[in-house]
């Protein structure tokens, strides 16, 4: 596998990742090169796909839903799954759906302001008739949060900057 970014855009994507109000100027001062290096380094990990957002990162609890679960779904065999998919995209606190392999088709991340508004969740999520099946899990606390920054530091071949981040979410 190729190497997906290089130096500079990891120490870029770092910088934005710690202090994502920095903007363009202030990064390319920080890094000691031209702005239009950054806009254009900027621009090309966005082309990629590497960067999927500028919008800012929202805390469902913070948002008034302190409850997380994982539900696993199992659906109709020979149906695509496709009704399903389009059902769940309906459910506002269905922040997330992936097919997987293993016992179960889906696997989700639902959030809920207490217990009995999960309850309520689950049965919108398993009220679709393609829906055999499910089984969830409330999530006590975050042990990790998400992250893909030791991702970026491995890509770009910088242990050192990855061990900057060991221990983050703990």
């Amino acid at each position: 596998m190729s190497q997906t970014v290089d130096e500079l855009d990891a120490r870029l994507l770092t910088l934005l990742d710690q202090d994502p109000h920095i903007g363009v100027l202030g990064a390319s001062r920080i890094l000691g090169v031209a702005r239009g290096t950054v806009q254009a380094r900027l621009d090309k990990m966005v082309r990629r796909g590497i960067i999927r957002s500028f919008a800012p990162s929202l805390d469902p609890a913070a948002l008034g839903y302190p409850v997380m679960a994982l539900t696993t779904l199992e659906i109709r065999q020979g149906t695509g799954g496709g009704p399903v998919v389009e059902h769940l995209s309906g459910i506002p606190e269905v922040l997330e759906a992936h097919t997987i392999t293993g016992s179960g088709d889906l696997m989700l991340r639902v959030v809920a302001r207490d217990n009995a508004h999960l309850q309520e969740v689950i049965d919108l999520v398993v009220g679709h008739p393609m829906v055999d099946r499910s089984s969830t899990l409330i999530a006590l606390s975050t042990r990790i949060a998400y992250r893909t920054m030791p991702l970026v530091q491995r890509s770009a071949g910088s242990g050192a900057a990855a061990a900057d981040h060991e221990g983050q979410g703990a």
